[in-house]
């Protein structure tokens, strides 16, 4: 069986267009990833199991994206010691503050880390900053990236100077 580091989970294919953004980018700092749909509600046991697999795989981190009651995070981090990080996914209702609440709101014991909703790519670096601790080709991608980030911030600077 194939080894990934971080796992992306969502309960259904209607997050993917959120999670994808994940996915894209860690594959392109070279984080190796597997994505799955597994529903918290409509298959529990296949969620239990799977955290047991991804331990024994030695995943570094988990990303799960959810909407509405969104208990896929806390779920996912009830039954394992992996970080979890959780996605909250927009809904019609109430624009995702829902999911917001469900993430962020666990019990002691029971941490997930929330990004903002729809906040994938902070996920995945939040996930990318983790494997950083123990990979330094990872670590030097990331700091690249933020470097190229204050770039960006003085190439708006210029721009705004100039109008």
């Amino acid at each position: 069986m194939k080894k990934y580091d971080v796992v992306i989970v969502m309960g259904s294919e209607s997050d993917y267009p959120v999670m994808k953004k994940s996915q894209k980018l860690l594959k392109k700092w070279g984080v190796s990833t597997n994505t799955q749909i597994i529903s918290a509600h409509r298959t529990p046991q296949l969620l239990e199991k799977s955290v047991k697999v991804w331990e024994k795989l030695n995943v570094k981190v988990i990303i799960a994206g959810a909407g509405g009651s969104a208990h896929l995070p806390g779920m996912l981090a009830s039954f394992s010691v992996l970080p979890v990080i959780g996605v909250p996914i927009s809904t019609k209702n109430f624009n995702g503050l829902d999911s917001l609440l469900s993430i962020v709101q666990m019990p002691t014991g029971v941490p997930v880390a929330t990004v903002a909703v729809g906040g994938a790519e902070n996920a995945a670096i939040l996930a990318a900053e983790i494997i950083a601790l123990s990979n330094k080709k990872i670590n030097a991608k990331l700091v690249n990236y933020k470097k190229q980030l204050k770039v960006k911030v003085k190439q708006m600077q210029i721009k705004l100077k100039k109008r």
